[in-house]
């Protein structure tokens, strides 16, 4: 059949649009940065705005648009297409995203949370191609995980499972977090959190780096034998570890794919790896990074678009 689909990534800071055939092949690209925005309306216009562009620079015509979908980072009702919350970045509350894309594009839409986008894309055309159960763990800022049980997203009650950065294992802090506030494992794990602990750590006797690092820049420095940079990344891929443990206990399924900037690093999939596997063989799935990497939310999107064109 001939006709596109638009996927969107809708980040804190930066909005993707792509334009794929109905062969799931991308075609084209735009972006654009979303930063000090949080008029949702003013989102959706530049989604617009972009489309727009792409398909005038292909010279294909707007009728030829066939649905469309959307990754937000925030918790999602799917079946409502309504977004209920996201991250301090964006403030969004209760937002109907999938109605404001119908009126926008004119077309079919559907939205998801983006971790639980990264996971479809990981299973369609990444890591987890023909595995049935996985989990999909995006490590960047915070940290979220897209569950895949029997083939199909495992969503939960009120839309949140996979909110992993709440997780309490041993090691993160037990107080009770507010609403919209990192959790306890992402304040461990987290990119935040790791550089805020590098931050308080930091003693000039102890390391020649600087006190101000990200931690991608962290691991970097652990690879390289700095000793502080080592007991950094130590404690994140145990508490990582753990997590993927009890996960793992609960859900039982064989595949675990870390993605997002910070999740992805090479130091810390092997450290996570390495940790978990000295539990034993009780409980030993497999780890691995992502392939799609920072397209991992597109391609997801991509496929979603493509269901609604299909059904």
């Amino acid at each position: 059949m001939k006709g596109y689909v638009a996927a969107v990534d809708i980040g804190g800071t930066n909005l993707r649009v792509a334009l794929a055939d109905l062969a799931g092949k991308v075609i084209a690209r735009w972006s654009a940065s979303t930063e000090g925005i949080r008029d949702a309306a003013v989102v959706v216009e530049m989604m617009r705005t972009g489309m727009e562009e792409m398909l005038d620079e292909h010279s294909l015509d707007k009728s030829d648009l066939r649905a469309v979908a959307a990754g937000a980072p925030g918790v999602t009702d799917v079946e409502a297409g309504v977004v209920i919350a996201t991250s301090y970045l964006m403030g969004w509350r209760d937002v109907p995203l999938r109605a404001m894309l119908e009126e926008a594009f004119g077309v079919p839409a559907t939205v998801d949370n983006d971790v639980n986008a990264a996971a479809v894309g990981e299973g369609w055309a990444g890591e987890a191609q023909g595995v049935r159960d996985f989990v999909f763990v995006a490590i960047g800022t915070g940290v979220g995980a897209g569950i895949v049980l029997n083939g199909k997203l495992f969503q939960g009650m009120g839309w949140t499972a996979g909110e992993i950065g709440y997780m309490l294992v041993p090691g993160t802090p037990e107080e009770p977090v507010e609403r919209g506030k990192p959790g306890a494992l992402e304040g461990v794990v987290g990119g935040e959190g790791i550089r805020d602990y590098w931050h308080n750590a930091w003693r000039a006797k102890k390391t020649g780096l600087p006190r101000m690092l990200h931690a991608t820049e962290i691991f970097d420095a652990a690879m390289q034998g700095d000793e502080l940079a080592e007991a950094v990344l130590h404690r994140s891929a145990k508490t990582l570890a753990y997590a993927i443990y009890n996960m793992a206990l609960v859900i039982n399924c064989p595949l675990f794919v870390l993605g997002g900037g910070v999740g992805m690093h090479p130091a810390l999939v092997d450290e996570t790896r390495r940790i978990l596997y000295e539990r034993g063989t009780r409980i030993r799935p497999e780890i691995v990074s992502s392939t799609l990497g920072a397209d991992a939310q597109l391609m997801g999107a991509v496929r979603l678009a493509l269901d609604l064109v299909t059904v």
